[in-house]
């Protein structure tokens, strides 16, 4: 049987945080910062609700979300994309932007879509290299040329878990040519309690080179349902609205997220879940010389360098327990390191006591 001839694309395919281990029916998953408190109560109330008409299709520009979130973050609705998911708006952007042989820039270690999505329509992406794995606006500037069109960014980073202050972030917009495109993902910025540190949103809200990007799958807890958002210049989002596919964002997706926006208590009480358990946790690692950032987001990144314990060890011991972190190997090429997301009470204190018991070994 004769294949009809497709164009091959030199990437290596996302590789997701693992969720299951073999013979094991009972797993902490810790691989892929998902949300520690689940989702909202009144999020549930929706996805309870029998009378929903999901043989009609959704809105196609999810007006009633978009309106929830001018009024919340007071921004301009007509500024507001929403995709399935933040990286379906990067996939777009990269549609919109790039060219064969137009470049890219990002940080050597980041969230490996703005990479992927870029390749498959054909751009150069150059690496910036990090000042000890955080970003380096003096990098990013250094790796700049003509054909750049692009910067993409996180910030608090993935899946290092640091960030650029409000300062930095704003000389490296005022040192990048304005023709390129600055891309802010703050995809957990509601986690940031950092006192030098402003969102993407807060900063550029006004700037027609900056575009920022926003999830629901973090903190908001709607990870499945795929859903997030982007904002920027109208000009942009109504290109952008020509080359969105009619019914990308789901009408279920639609009305969790206006309800997760209204819940501010849960919001709250997931923010100071994080902080506690995740100081619980760095102080207990610390004890074992293993070392990880400051307190970001909903993770911690650890370096097993001056461990008795290799990362690799005590990611399979962990696993052959049903507790799965994010190897840093996969991906990213990172050596001796672990992505661990900080989970419910019971996923914490259950790694606690098992993570114990390997290390005191």
């Amino acid at each position: 049987m004769t294949i009809p001839a497709f164009k091959k694309i030199d990437i290596q395919a996302y590789q997701p945080g693992k969720s299951n281990v073999r013979k094991l029916k009972k797993i902490i998953k810790l691989s892929a910062n998902e949300s520690a408190l689940g989702v909202s109560s009144k999020v549930k109330k929706v996805l309870s609700d029998k009378n929903l008409n999901i043989f009609r299709y959704p809105d196609s520009k999810s007006n009633n979300l978009r309106q929830e979130l001018a009024r919340k973050f007071n921004c301009n609705i007509d500024k507001i994309i929403c995709g399935a998911g933040s990286d379906e708006v990067i996939q777009m952007l990269c549609q919109l932007y790039l060219r064969p042989n137009d470049e890219v820039v990002v940080p050597k270690y980041s969230f490996l879509m703005y990479r992927i999505y870029s390749k498959i329509v054909g751009a150069k992406v150059r690496f910036a290299k990090e000042d000890n794995f955080k970003i380096s606006t003096k990098e990013i500037l250094k790796n700049i040329t003509s054909k750049t069109k692009i910067v993409f960014l996180a910030n608090p980073n993935n899946p290092t878990g640091t960030y650029l202050t409000k300062k930095e972030l704003l000389n490296l917009r005022k040192k990048l040519n304005k023709n390129i495109l600055l891309v802010v993902d703050d995809a957990y910025c509601e986690y940031m309690v950092n006192k030098d540190y402003s969102s993407g949103l807060k900063l550029f809200k006004n700037l027609d080179n900056v575009f920022i990007l926003r999830t629901f799958s973090k903190i908001y807890g709607l990870s499945a349902l795929r859903i997030g958002w982007g904002y920027g210049a109208k000009k942009i989002v109504d290109e952008l609205n020509k080359i969105k596919p009619p019914f990308n964002v789901n009408k279920i997706a639609q009305l969790a997220a206006v309800e997760a926006l209204k819940d501010t208590s849960f919001i709250k009480r997931s923010i100071k879940h994080n902080l506690f358990y995740a100081k619980k946790i760095k102080l207990f690692l610390e004890k074992y010389k293993i070392y990880s950032n400051a307190v970001t987001a909903n993770f911690l990144f650890l370096d097993f360098s001056k461990a008795k314990i290799k990362a690799k060890q005590f990611y399979n011991k962990l696993k052959n327990k049903g507790i799965i972190l994010r190897s840093t190997d996969e991906g990213y090429d990172i050596e001796n390191k672990l992505r661990l997301t900080i989970g419910s009470k019971l996923d914490n204190l259950k790694f606690l006591s098992i993570a114990k018991r390997i290390l005191d070994k």
